[in-house]
């Protein structure tokens, strides 16, 4: 095996939900490696930088700590990208990459306008022998666009010395919530590329902390088509379960005890079998829509609409339950107070990307809804970017419904408790699977709205006896009892 050779300096480039604890942890294992993570992003650099921990721009739980004991030692946060690419032996490339709003592949391909920035960047700036690897989730033969790019700045030039650039693909596996652990105790970690010697030194960081099984290689490829295709099986899975929730509401079937029974299957599993308001995140619906738009431009439509179903079965199940809320309520939610318990995408993350509480409260302020909002995590400014629509303070319940509430204007506003939201209102919405949300005091609650009053658990996280004891309503996804 080629010996690899010693990566003393990294840089990444992208300090969001990727780059940040990825080499927060590389650095945690590694305190030999400097790591310089950059962004353009002012304020999001600051917040890295931020003495007080708890105002990290991401969290996830134990970040923190791993970032505690790095940080100032081996771990720097900065926006001089320029200078961090001229003095590192291996760059990573950790930026977004969103789905085209417009152009050619609109609605499906990958936007790389930051992938092809970084590229340029890197070619004007790398000195040396520079390892680039990709880290953000990117569309198959992306690499390709980088080579070339590259190679035309190792071009001899009589004013700059040689350089030379190897690309490598190192998708990220994380799931947002649970980020530090699948980094420390990775399932796998995979590394595409046709350097030998360049990989050797990507596999010899992991190897630090990762055991040498777990480290998996292929061809560039194979690598960029794997982050894809695992993303749309797993979110498959969750449109596949929430189809049959529906099924279960109609036939008095318990989509809970059908999950534990096709689980039981070893060739089945139980992991991703719980019904809910549909998949969100950064990833899940984009990486889909970048595989349709690959199958039609490959020639495979029959592959495309299959996968494009999974998006559009996953939108649906969110119409579906704000119209099924609107129903409960006699028919309309105009001028209702509706408290939402939770507005991003899963518990233990401050992300809101997607998130389904985004489709359903919009739903429910087009039919006039007055929305109390309370998250552990979310701010009010992130939720106000998400709605593109500003808060509102919190009427005065005393004063009832006012006129403009009952004109049909939907308005929404953030609760700082769980108390303070369901004050007034005439149904909850469980829309994130919080654990604070699982041990609620529902006799404590339930005085507190206006009856009758309902409890639309589409996390399937209360417990149907204690609610049901206090006179409340209760929905349950997937349960044809409710």
């Amino acid at each position: 095996m080629t010996p690899p050779p010693e990566i003393r300096n990294i840089c990444c480039i992208g300090a969001g939900y990727v780059g940040g604890p990825t080499m927060a942890v590389i650095a945690d294992r590694c305190p030999q490696i400097q790591i310089n993570v950059v962004d353009l992003n002012e304020s999001r650099i600051a917040a890295w930088n931020e003495k007080d921990l708890s105002k990290l721009p991401v969290y996830e739980p134990g970040l923190d700590e791993v970032v505690a004991r790095a940080r100032g030692r081996n771990l720097y946060f900065s926006t001089e990208v320029n200078a961090a690419i001229s003095t590192a032996d291996m760059i990573f490339i950790s930026v977004n990459t969103p789905t085209k709003t417009k152009g050619l592949g609109s609605g499906q391909a990958s936007d790389l306008r930051w992938v092809e920035a970084c590229a340029r960047q890197v070619a004007l700036h790398a000195q040396g022998h520079t390892i680039v690897v990709e880290k953000s989730t990117l569309p198959v033969r992306t690499a390709e666009t980088i080579q070339a790019i590259l190679q035309a700045a190792q071009q001899p030039s009589t004013n700059k010395p040689q350089r030379s650039f190897v690309v490598l693909s190192n998708p990220e596996f994380l799931a947002e919530g649970t980020a530090i652990s699948d980094l420390e105790s990775p399932d796998r970690v995979l590394i595409g590329g046709e350097d030998d010697e360049a990989i050797n030194a990507l596999a010899s960081i992991y190897n630090q902390w990762v055991p040498t099984k777990k480290i998996l290689r292929t061809n560039l490829w194979s690598s960029e088509l794997s982050k894809l295709t695992a993303n749309a099986f797993l979110a498959q899975r969750i449109s596949s379960i929430n189809s049959i929730a529906a099924i279960c509401e109609v036939t008095g079937g318990d989509v809970r005890e059908v999950s534990m029974a096709i689980g039981a299957d070893s060739r089945i599993g139980k992991k991703f079998l719980n019904s809910g308001p549909g998949f969100g995140g950064s990833c899940f619906k984009k990486d889909i829509l970048n595989l349709v738009y690959l199958c039609k431009h490959f020639g495979l439509p029959e592959v495309a609409d299959y996968w494009q179903n999974v998006v559009t079965l996953n939108t649906w199940q969110q119409t579906r339950i704000a119209q099924l809320i609107v129903k409960r309520l006699f028919g309309t939610v105009t001028g209702k107070r509706l408290a939402i318990f939770g507005f991003a995408f899963k518990a233990d993350t401050n992300d809101t990307r997607e998130a389904p509480a985004i489709n359903i409260a919009l739903e429910l302020l087009e039919e006039g809804a007055q929305l109390a909002i309370y998250d552990p995590q979310v701010k009010s400014n992130q939720i106000e970017i998400d709605l593109q629509l500003p808060a509102t303070s919190c009427p005065d319940i005393k004063a009832g419904q006012t006129r403009a509430a009952l004109n049909g204007e939907g308005t929404w506003w953030i609760s700082n408790s769980v108390e303070e939201a369901a004050t007034g209102s005439d149904a909850i919405l469980i829309l994130t699977e919080w654990d604070a949300f699982k041990n609620l005091n529902w006799n404590n609650i339930a005085p507190k709205m206006r009856q009758p009053a309902w409890v639309f658990d589409t996390r399937s996280v209360v417990n149907p006896q204690e609610v049901r004891s206090t006179g409340l309503k209760l929905w349950r996804v997937g349960d044809g009892a409710s």
